[in-house]
Parts: C-alpha cells; sequence; structure tokens
C-alpha cells in the first residue's frame, strides 16, 4: 500500500502524487472500498482509484535507476520496425508501454529515432502512428526521469544529451 505524499508511476497515466487515502465523498464510489486520490503531476486533475485496483502502479524509480538508465543509454540497441498494417504497429508499439519500465520506454524512443532517420534519408516522413507513440513514450519517460533526478520535465531532453556525451 501507498502512503500519502507518495509518488508514483499509475497505468499509463505517468507520474501521480498520492494525495489521500480514504474514502472520498463521491456518492457514485460508494463507501465499502478505500481509495487513493491522485494527483496526476503533468496534467491536470484528479483520480480516485480503488487500493485494490488491478491497474498497474509502482513507485517512481530512484534518482540512481534513472542516473543508471542514461548512462545505458548508447547500449540500447535500435531497430526500425515495419509493418504497413497501422494495427500491427500499433500493438508493437503498445507492448512497450505494457511493461510500464522505463527502458522499454527508451527502446521504443530509440527504434522510432532510428526511424525517423531511416525515413528522412529516404526522403519521406516518419508516419503519424510512429510519431503519436514516440511523443507519449518521450512524455511518461521524460515525466518520470524529471521527478526522479528533481529537474523539470522540459530539462530532461537536456540533461539526457549531456550525460550521454560526457560519457564519450
Amino acid at each position: 500500500m501507498y502512503e500519502t505524499g507518495d509518488l508514483i508511476i499509475y497505468g499509463n497515466e505517468g507520474v501521480c502524487k498520492v494525495d489521500a487515502i480514504g474514502m472520498p465523498d463521491i456518492p457514485v464510489l460508494g463507501k465499502k472500498r478505500l481509495y487513493y486520490t491522485l494527483l496526476p503531476q503533468y496534467q491536470e486533475g484528479k483520480i480516485f482509484t480503488p487500493v485494490d485496483t488491478k491497474i498497474f502502479m509502482r513507485h517512481v524509480i530512484t534518482k540512481e535507476k534513472a542516473e543508471e538508465l542514461i548512462a545505458d543509454i548508447p547500449s540500447v540497441k535500435a531497430e526500425i520496425y515495419e509493418n504497413n498494417n497501422m494495427r500491427f504497429l500499433s500493438e508493437h508499439y503498445q507492448s512497450f508501454f505494457d511493461s510500464h519500465e522505463c527502458r522499454d520506454l527508451l527502446k521504443l524512443v530509440r527504434d522510432v529515432y532510428l526511424k525517423e532517420c531511416d525515413a528522412k534519408e529516404r526522403g519521406k516522413k516518419l508516419g503519424q502512428v510512429d510519431e503519436k507513440y514516440m511523443r507519449r513514450a518521450e512524455e511518461l519517460l521524460h515525466g518520470e526521469l524529471a521527478v526522479a533526478l528533481g529537474i523539470p520535465k522540459e530539462d530532461v531532453k537536456e540533461y539526457i544529451t549531456k550525460s550521454v556525451e560526457e560519457e564519450n
């Protein structure tokens, strides 16, 4: 069970802060279950979810794990996944989100970035499905890394670039 103030990953919503634990004063929820009141850190609103929900939740990674992940970026092998069937392409990309692991999100970003570079070399543009999933993976990854590293989300890309350059 999480505690008030904990920063967690909730499903594919990204980083949320546990604001309260209890029975919210919302008639449709009833009074028989405990709920987390979650505050998404990078969007507006509140999320009420039962403490015993089946939706994936975990603590945000530590600063040490974030730095380790960033240091490992050069060793993450990127591969281009081609499929003209949008459903298969979406399912392939969605599988990276289903693990809820930063390393998988990083792999997805690297794969699509390589695909984008390849497309540019051939005078083409990256497809909408590719762009959509890459943006979402970056959003989730950068949000978690920002919290773990204690820096603003908009500074994460530059932090990664500098860290990777220093390693090489």
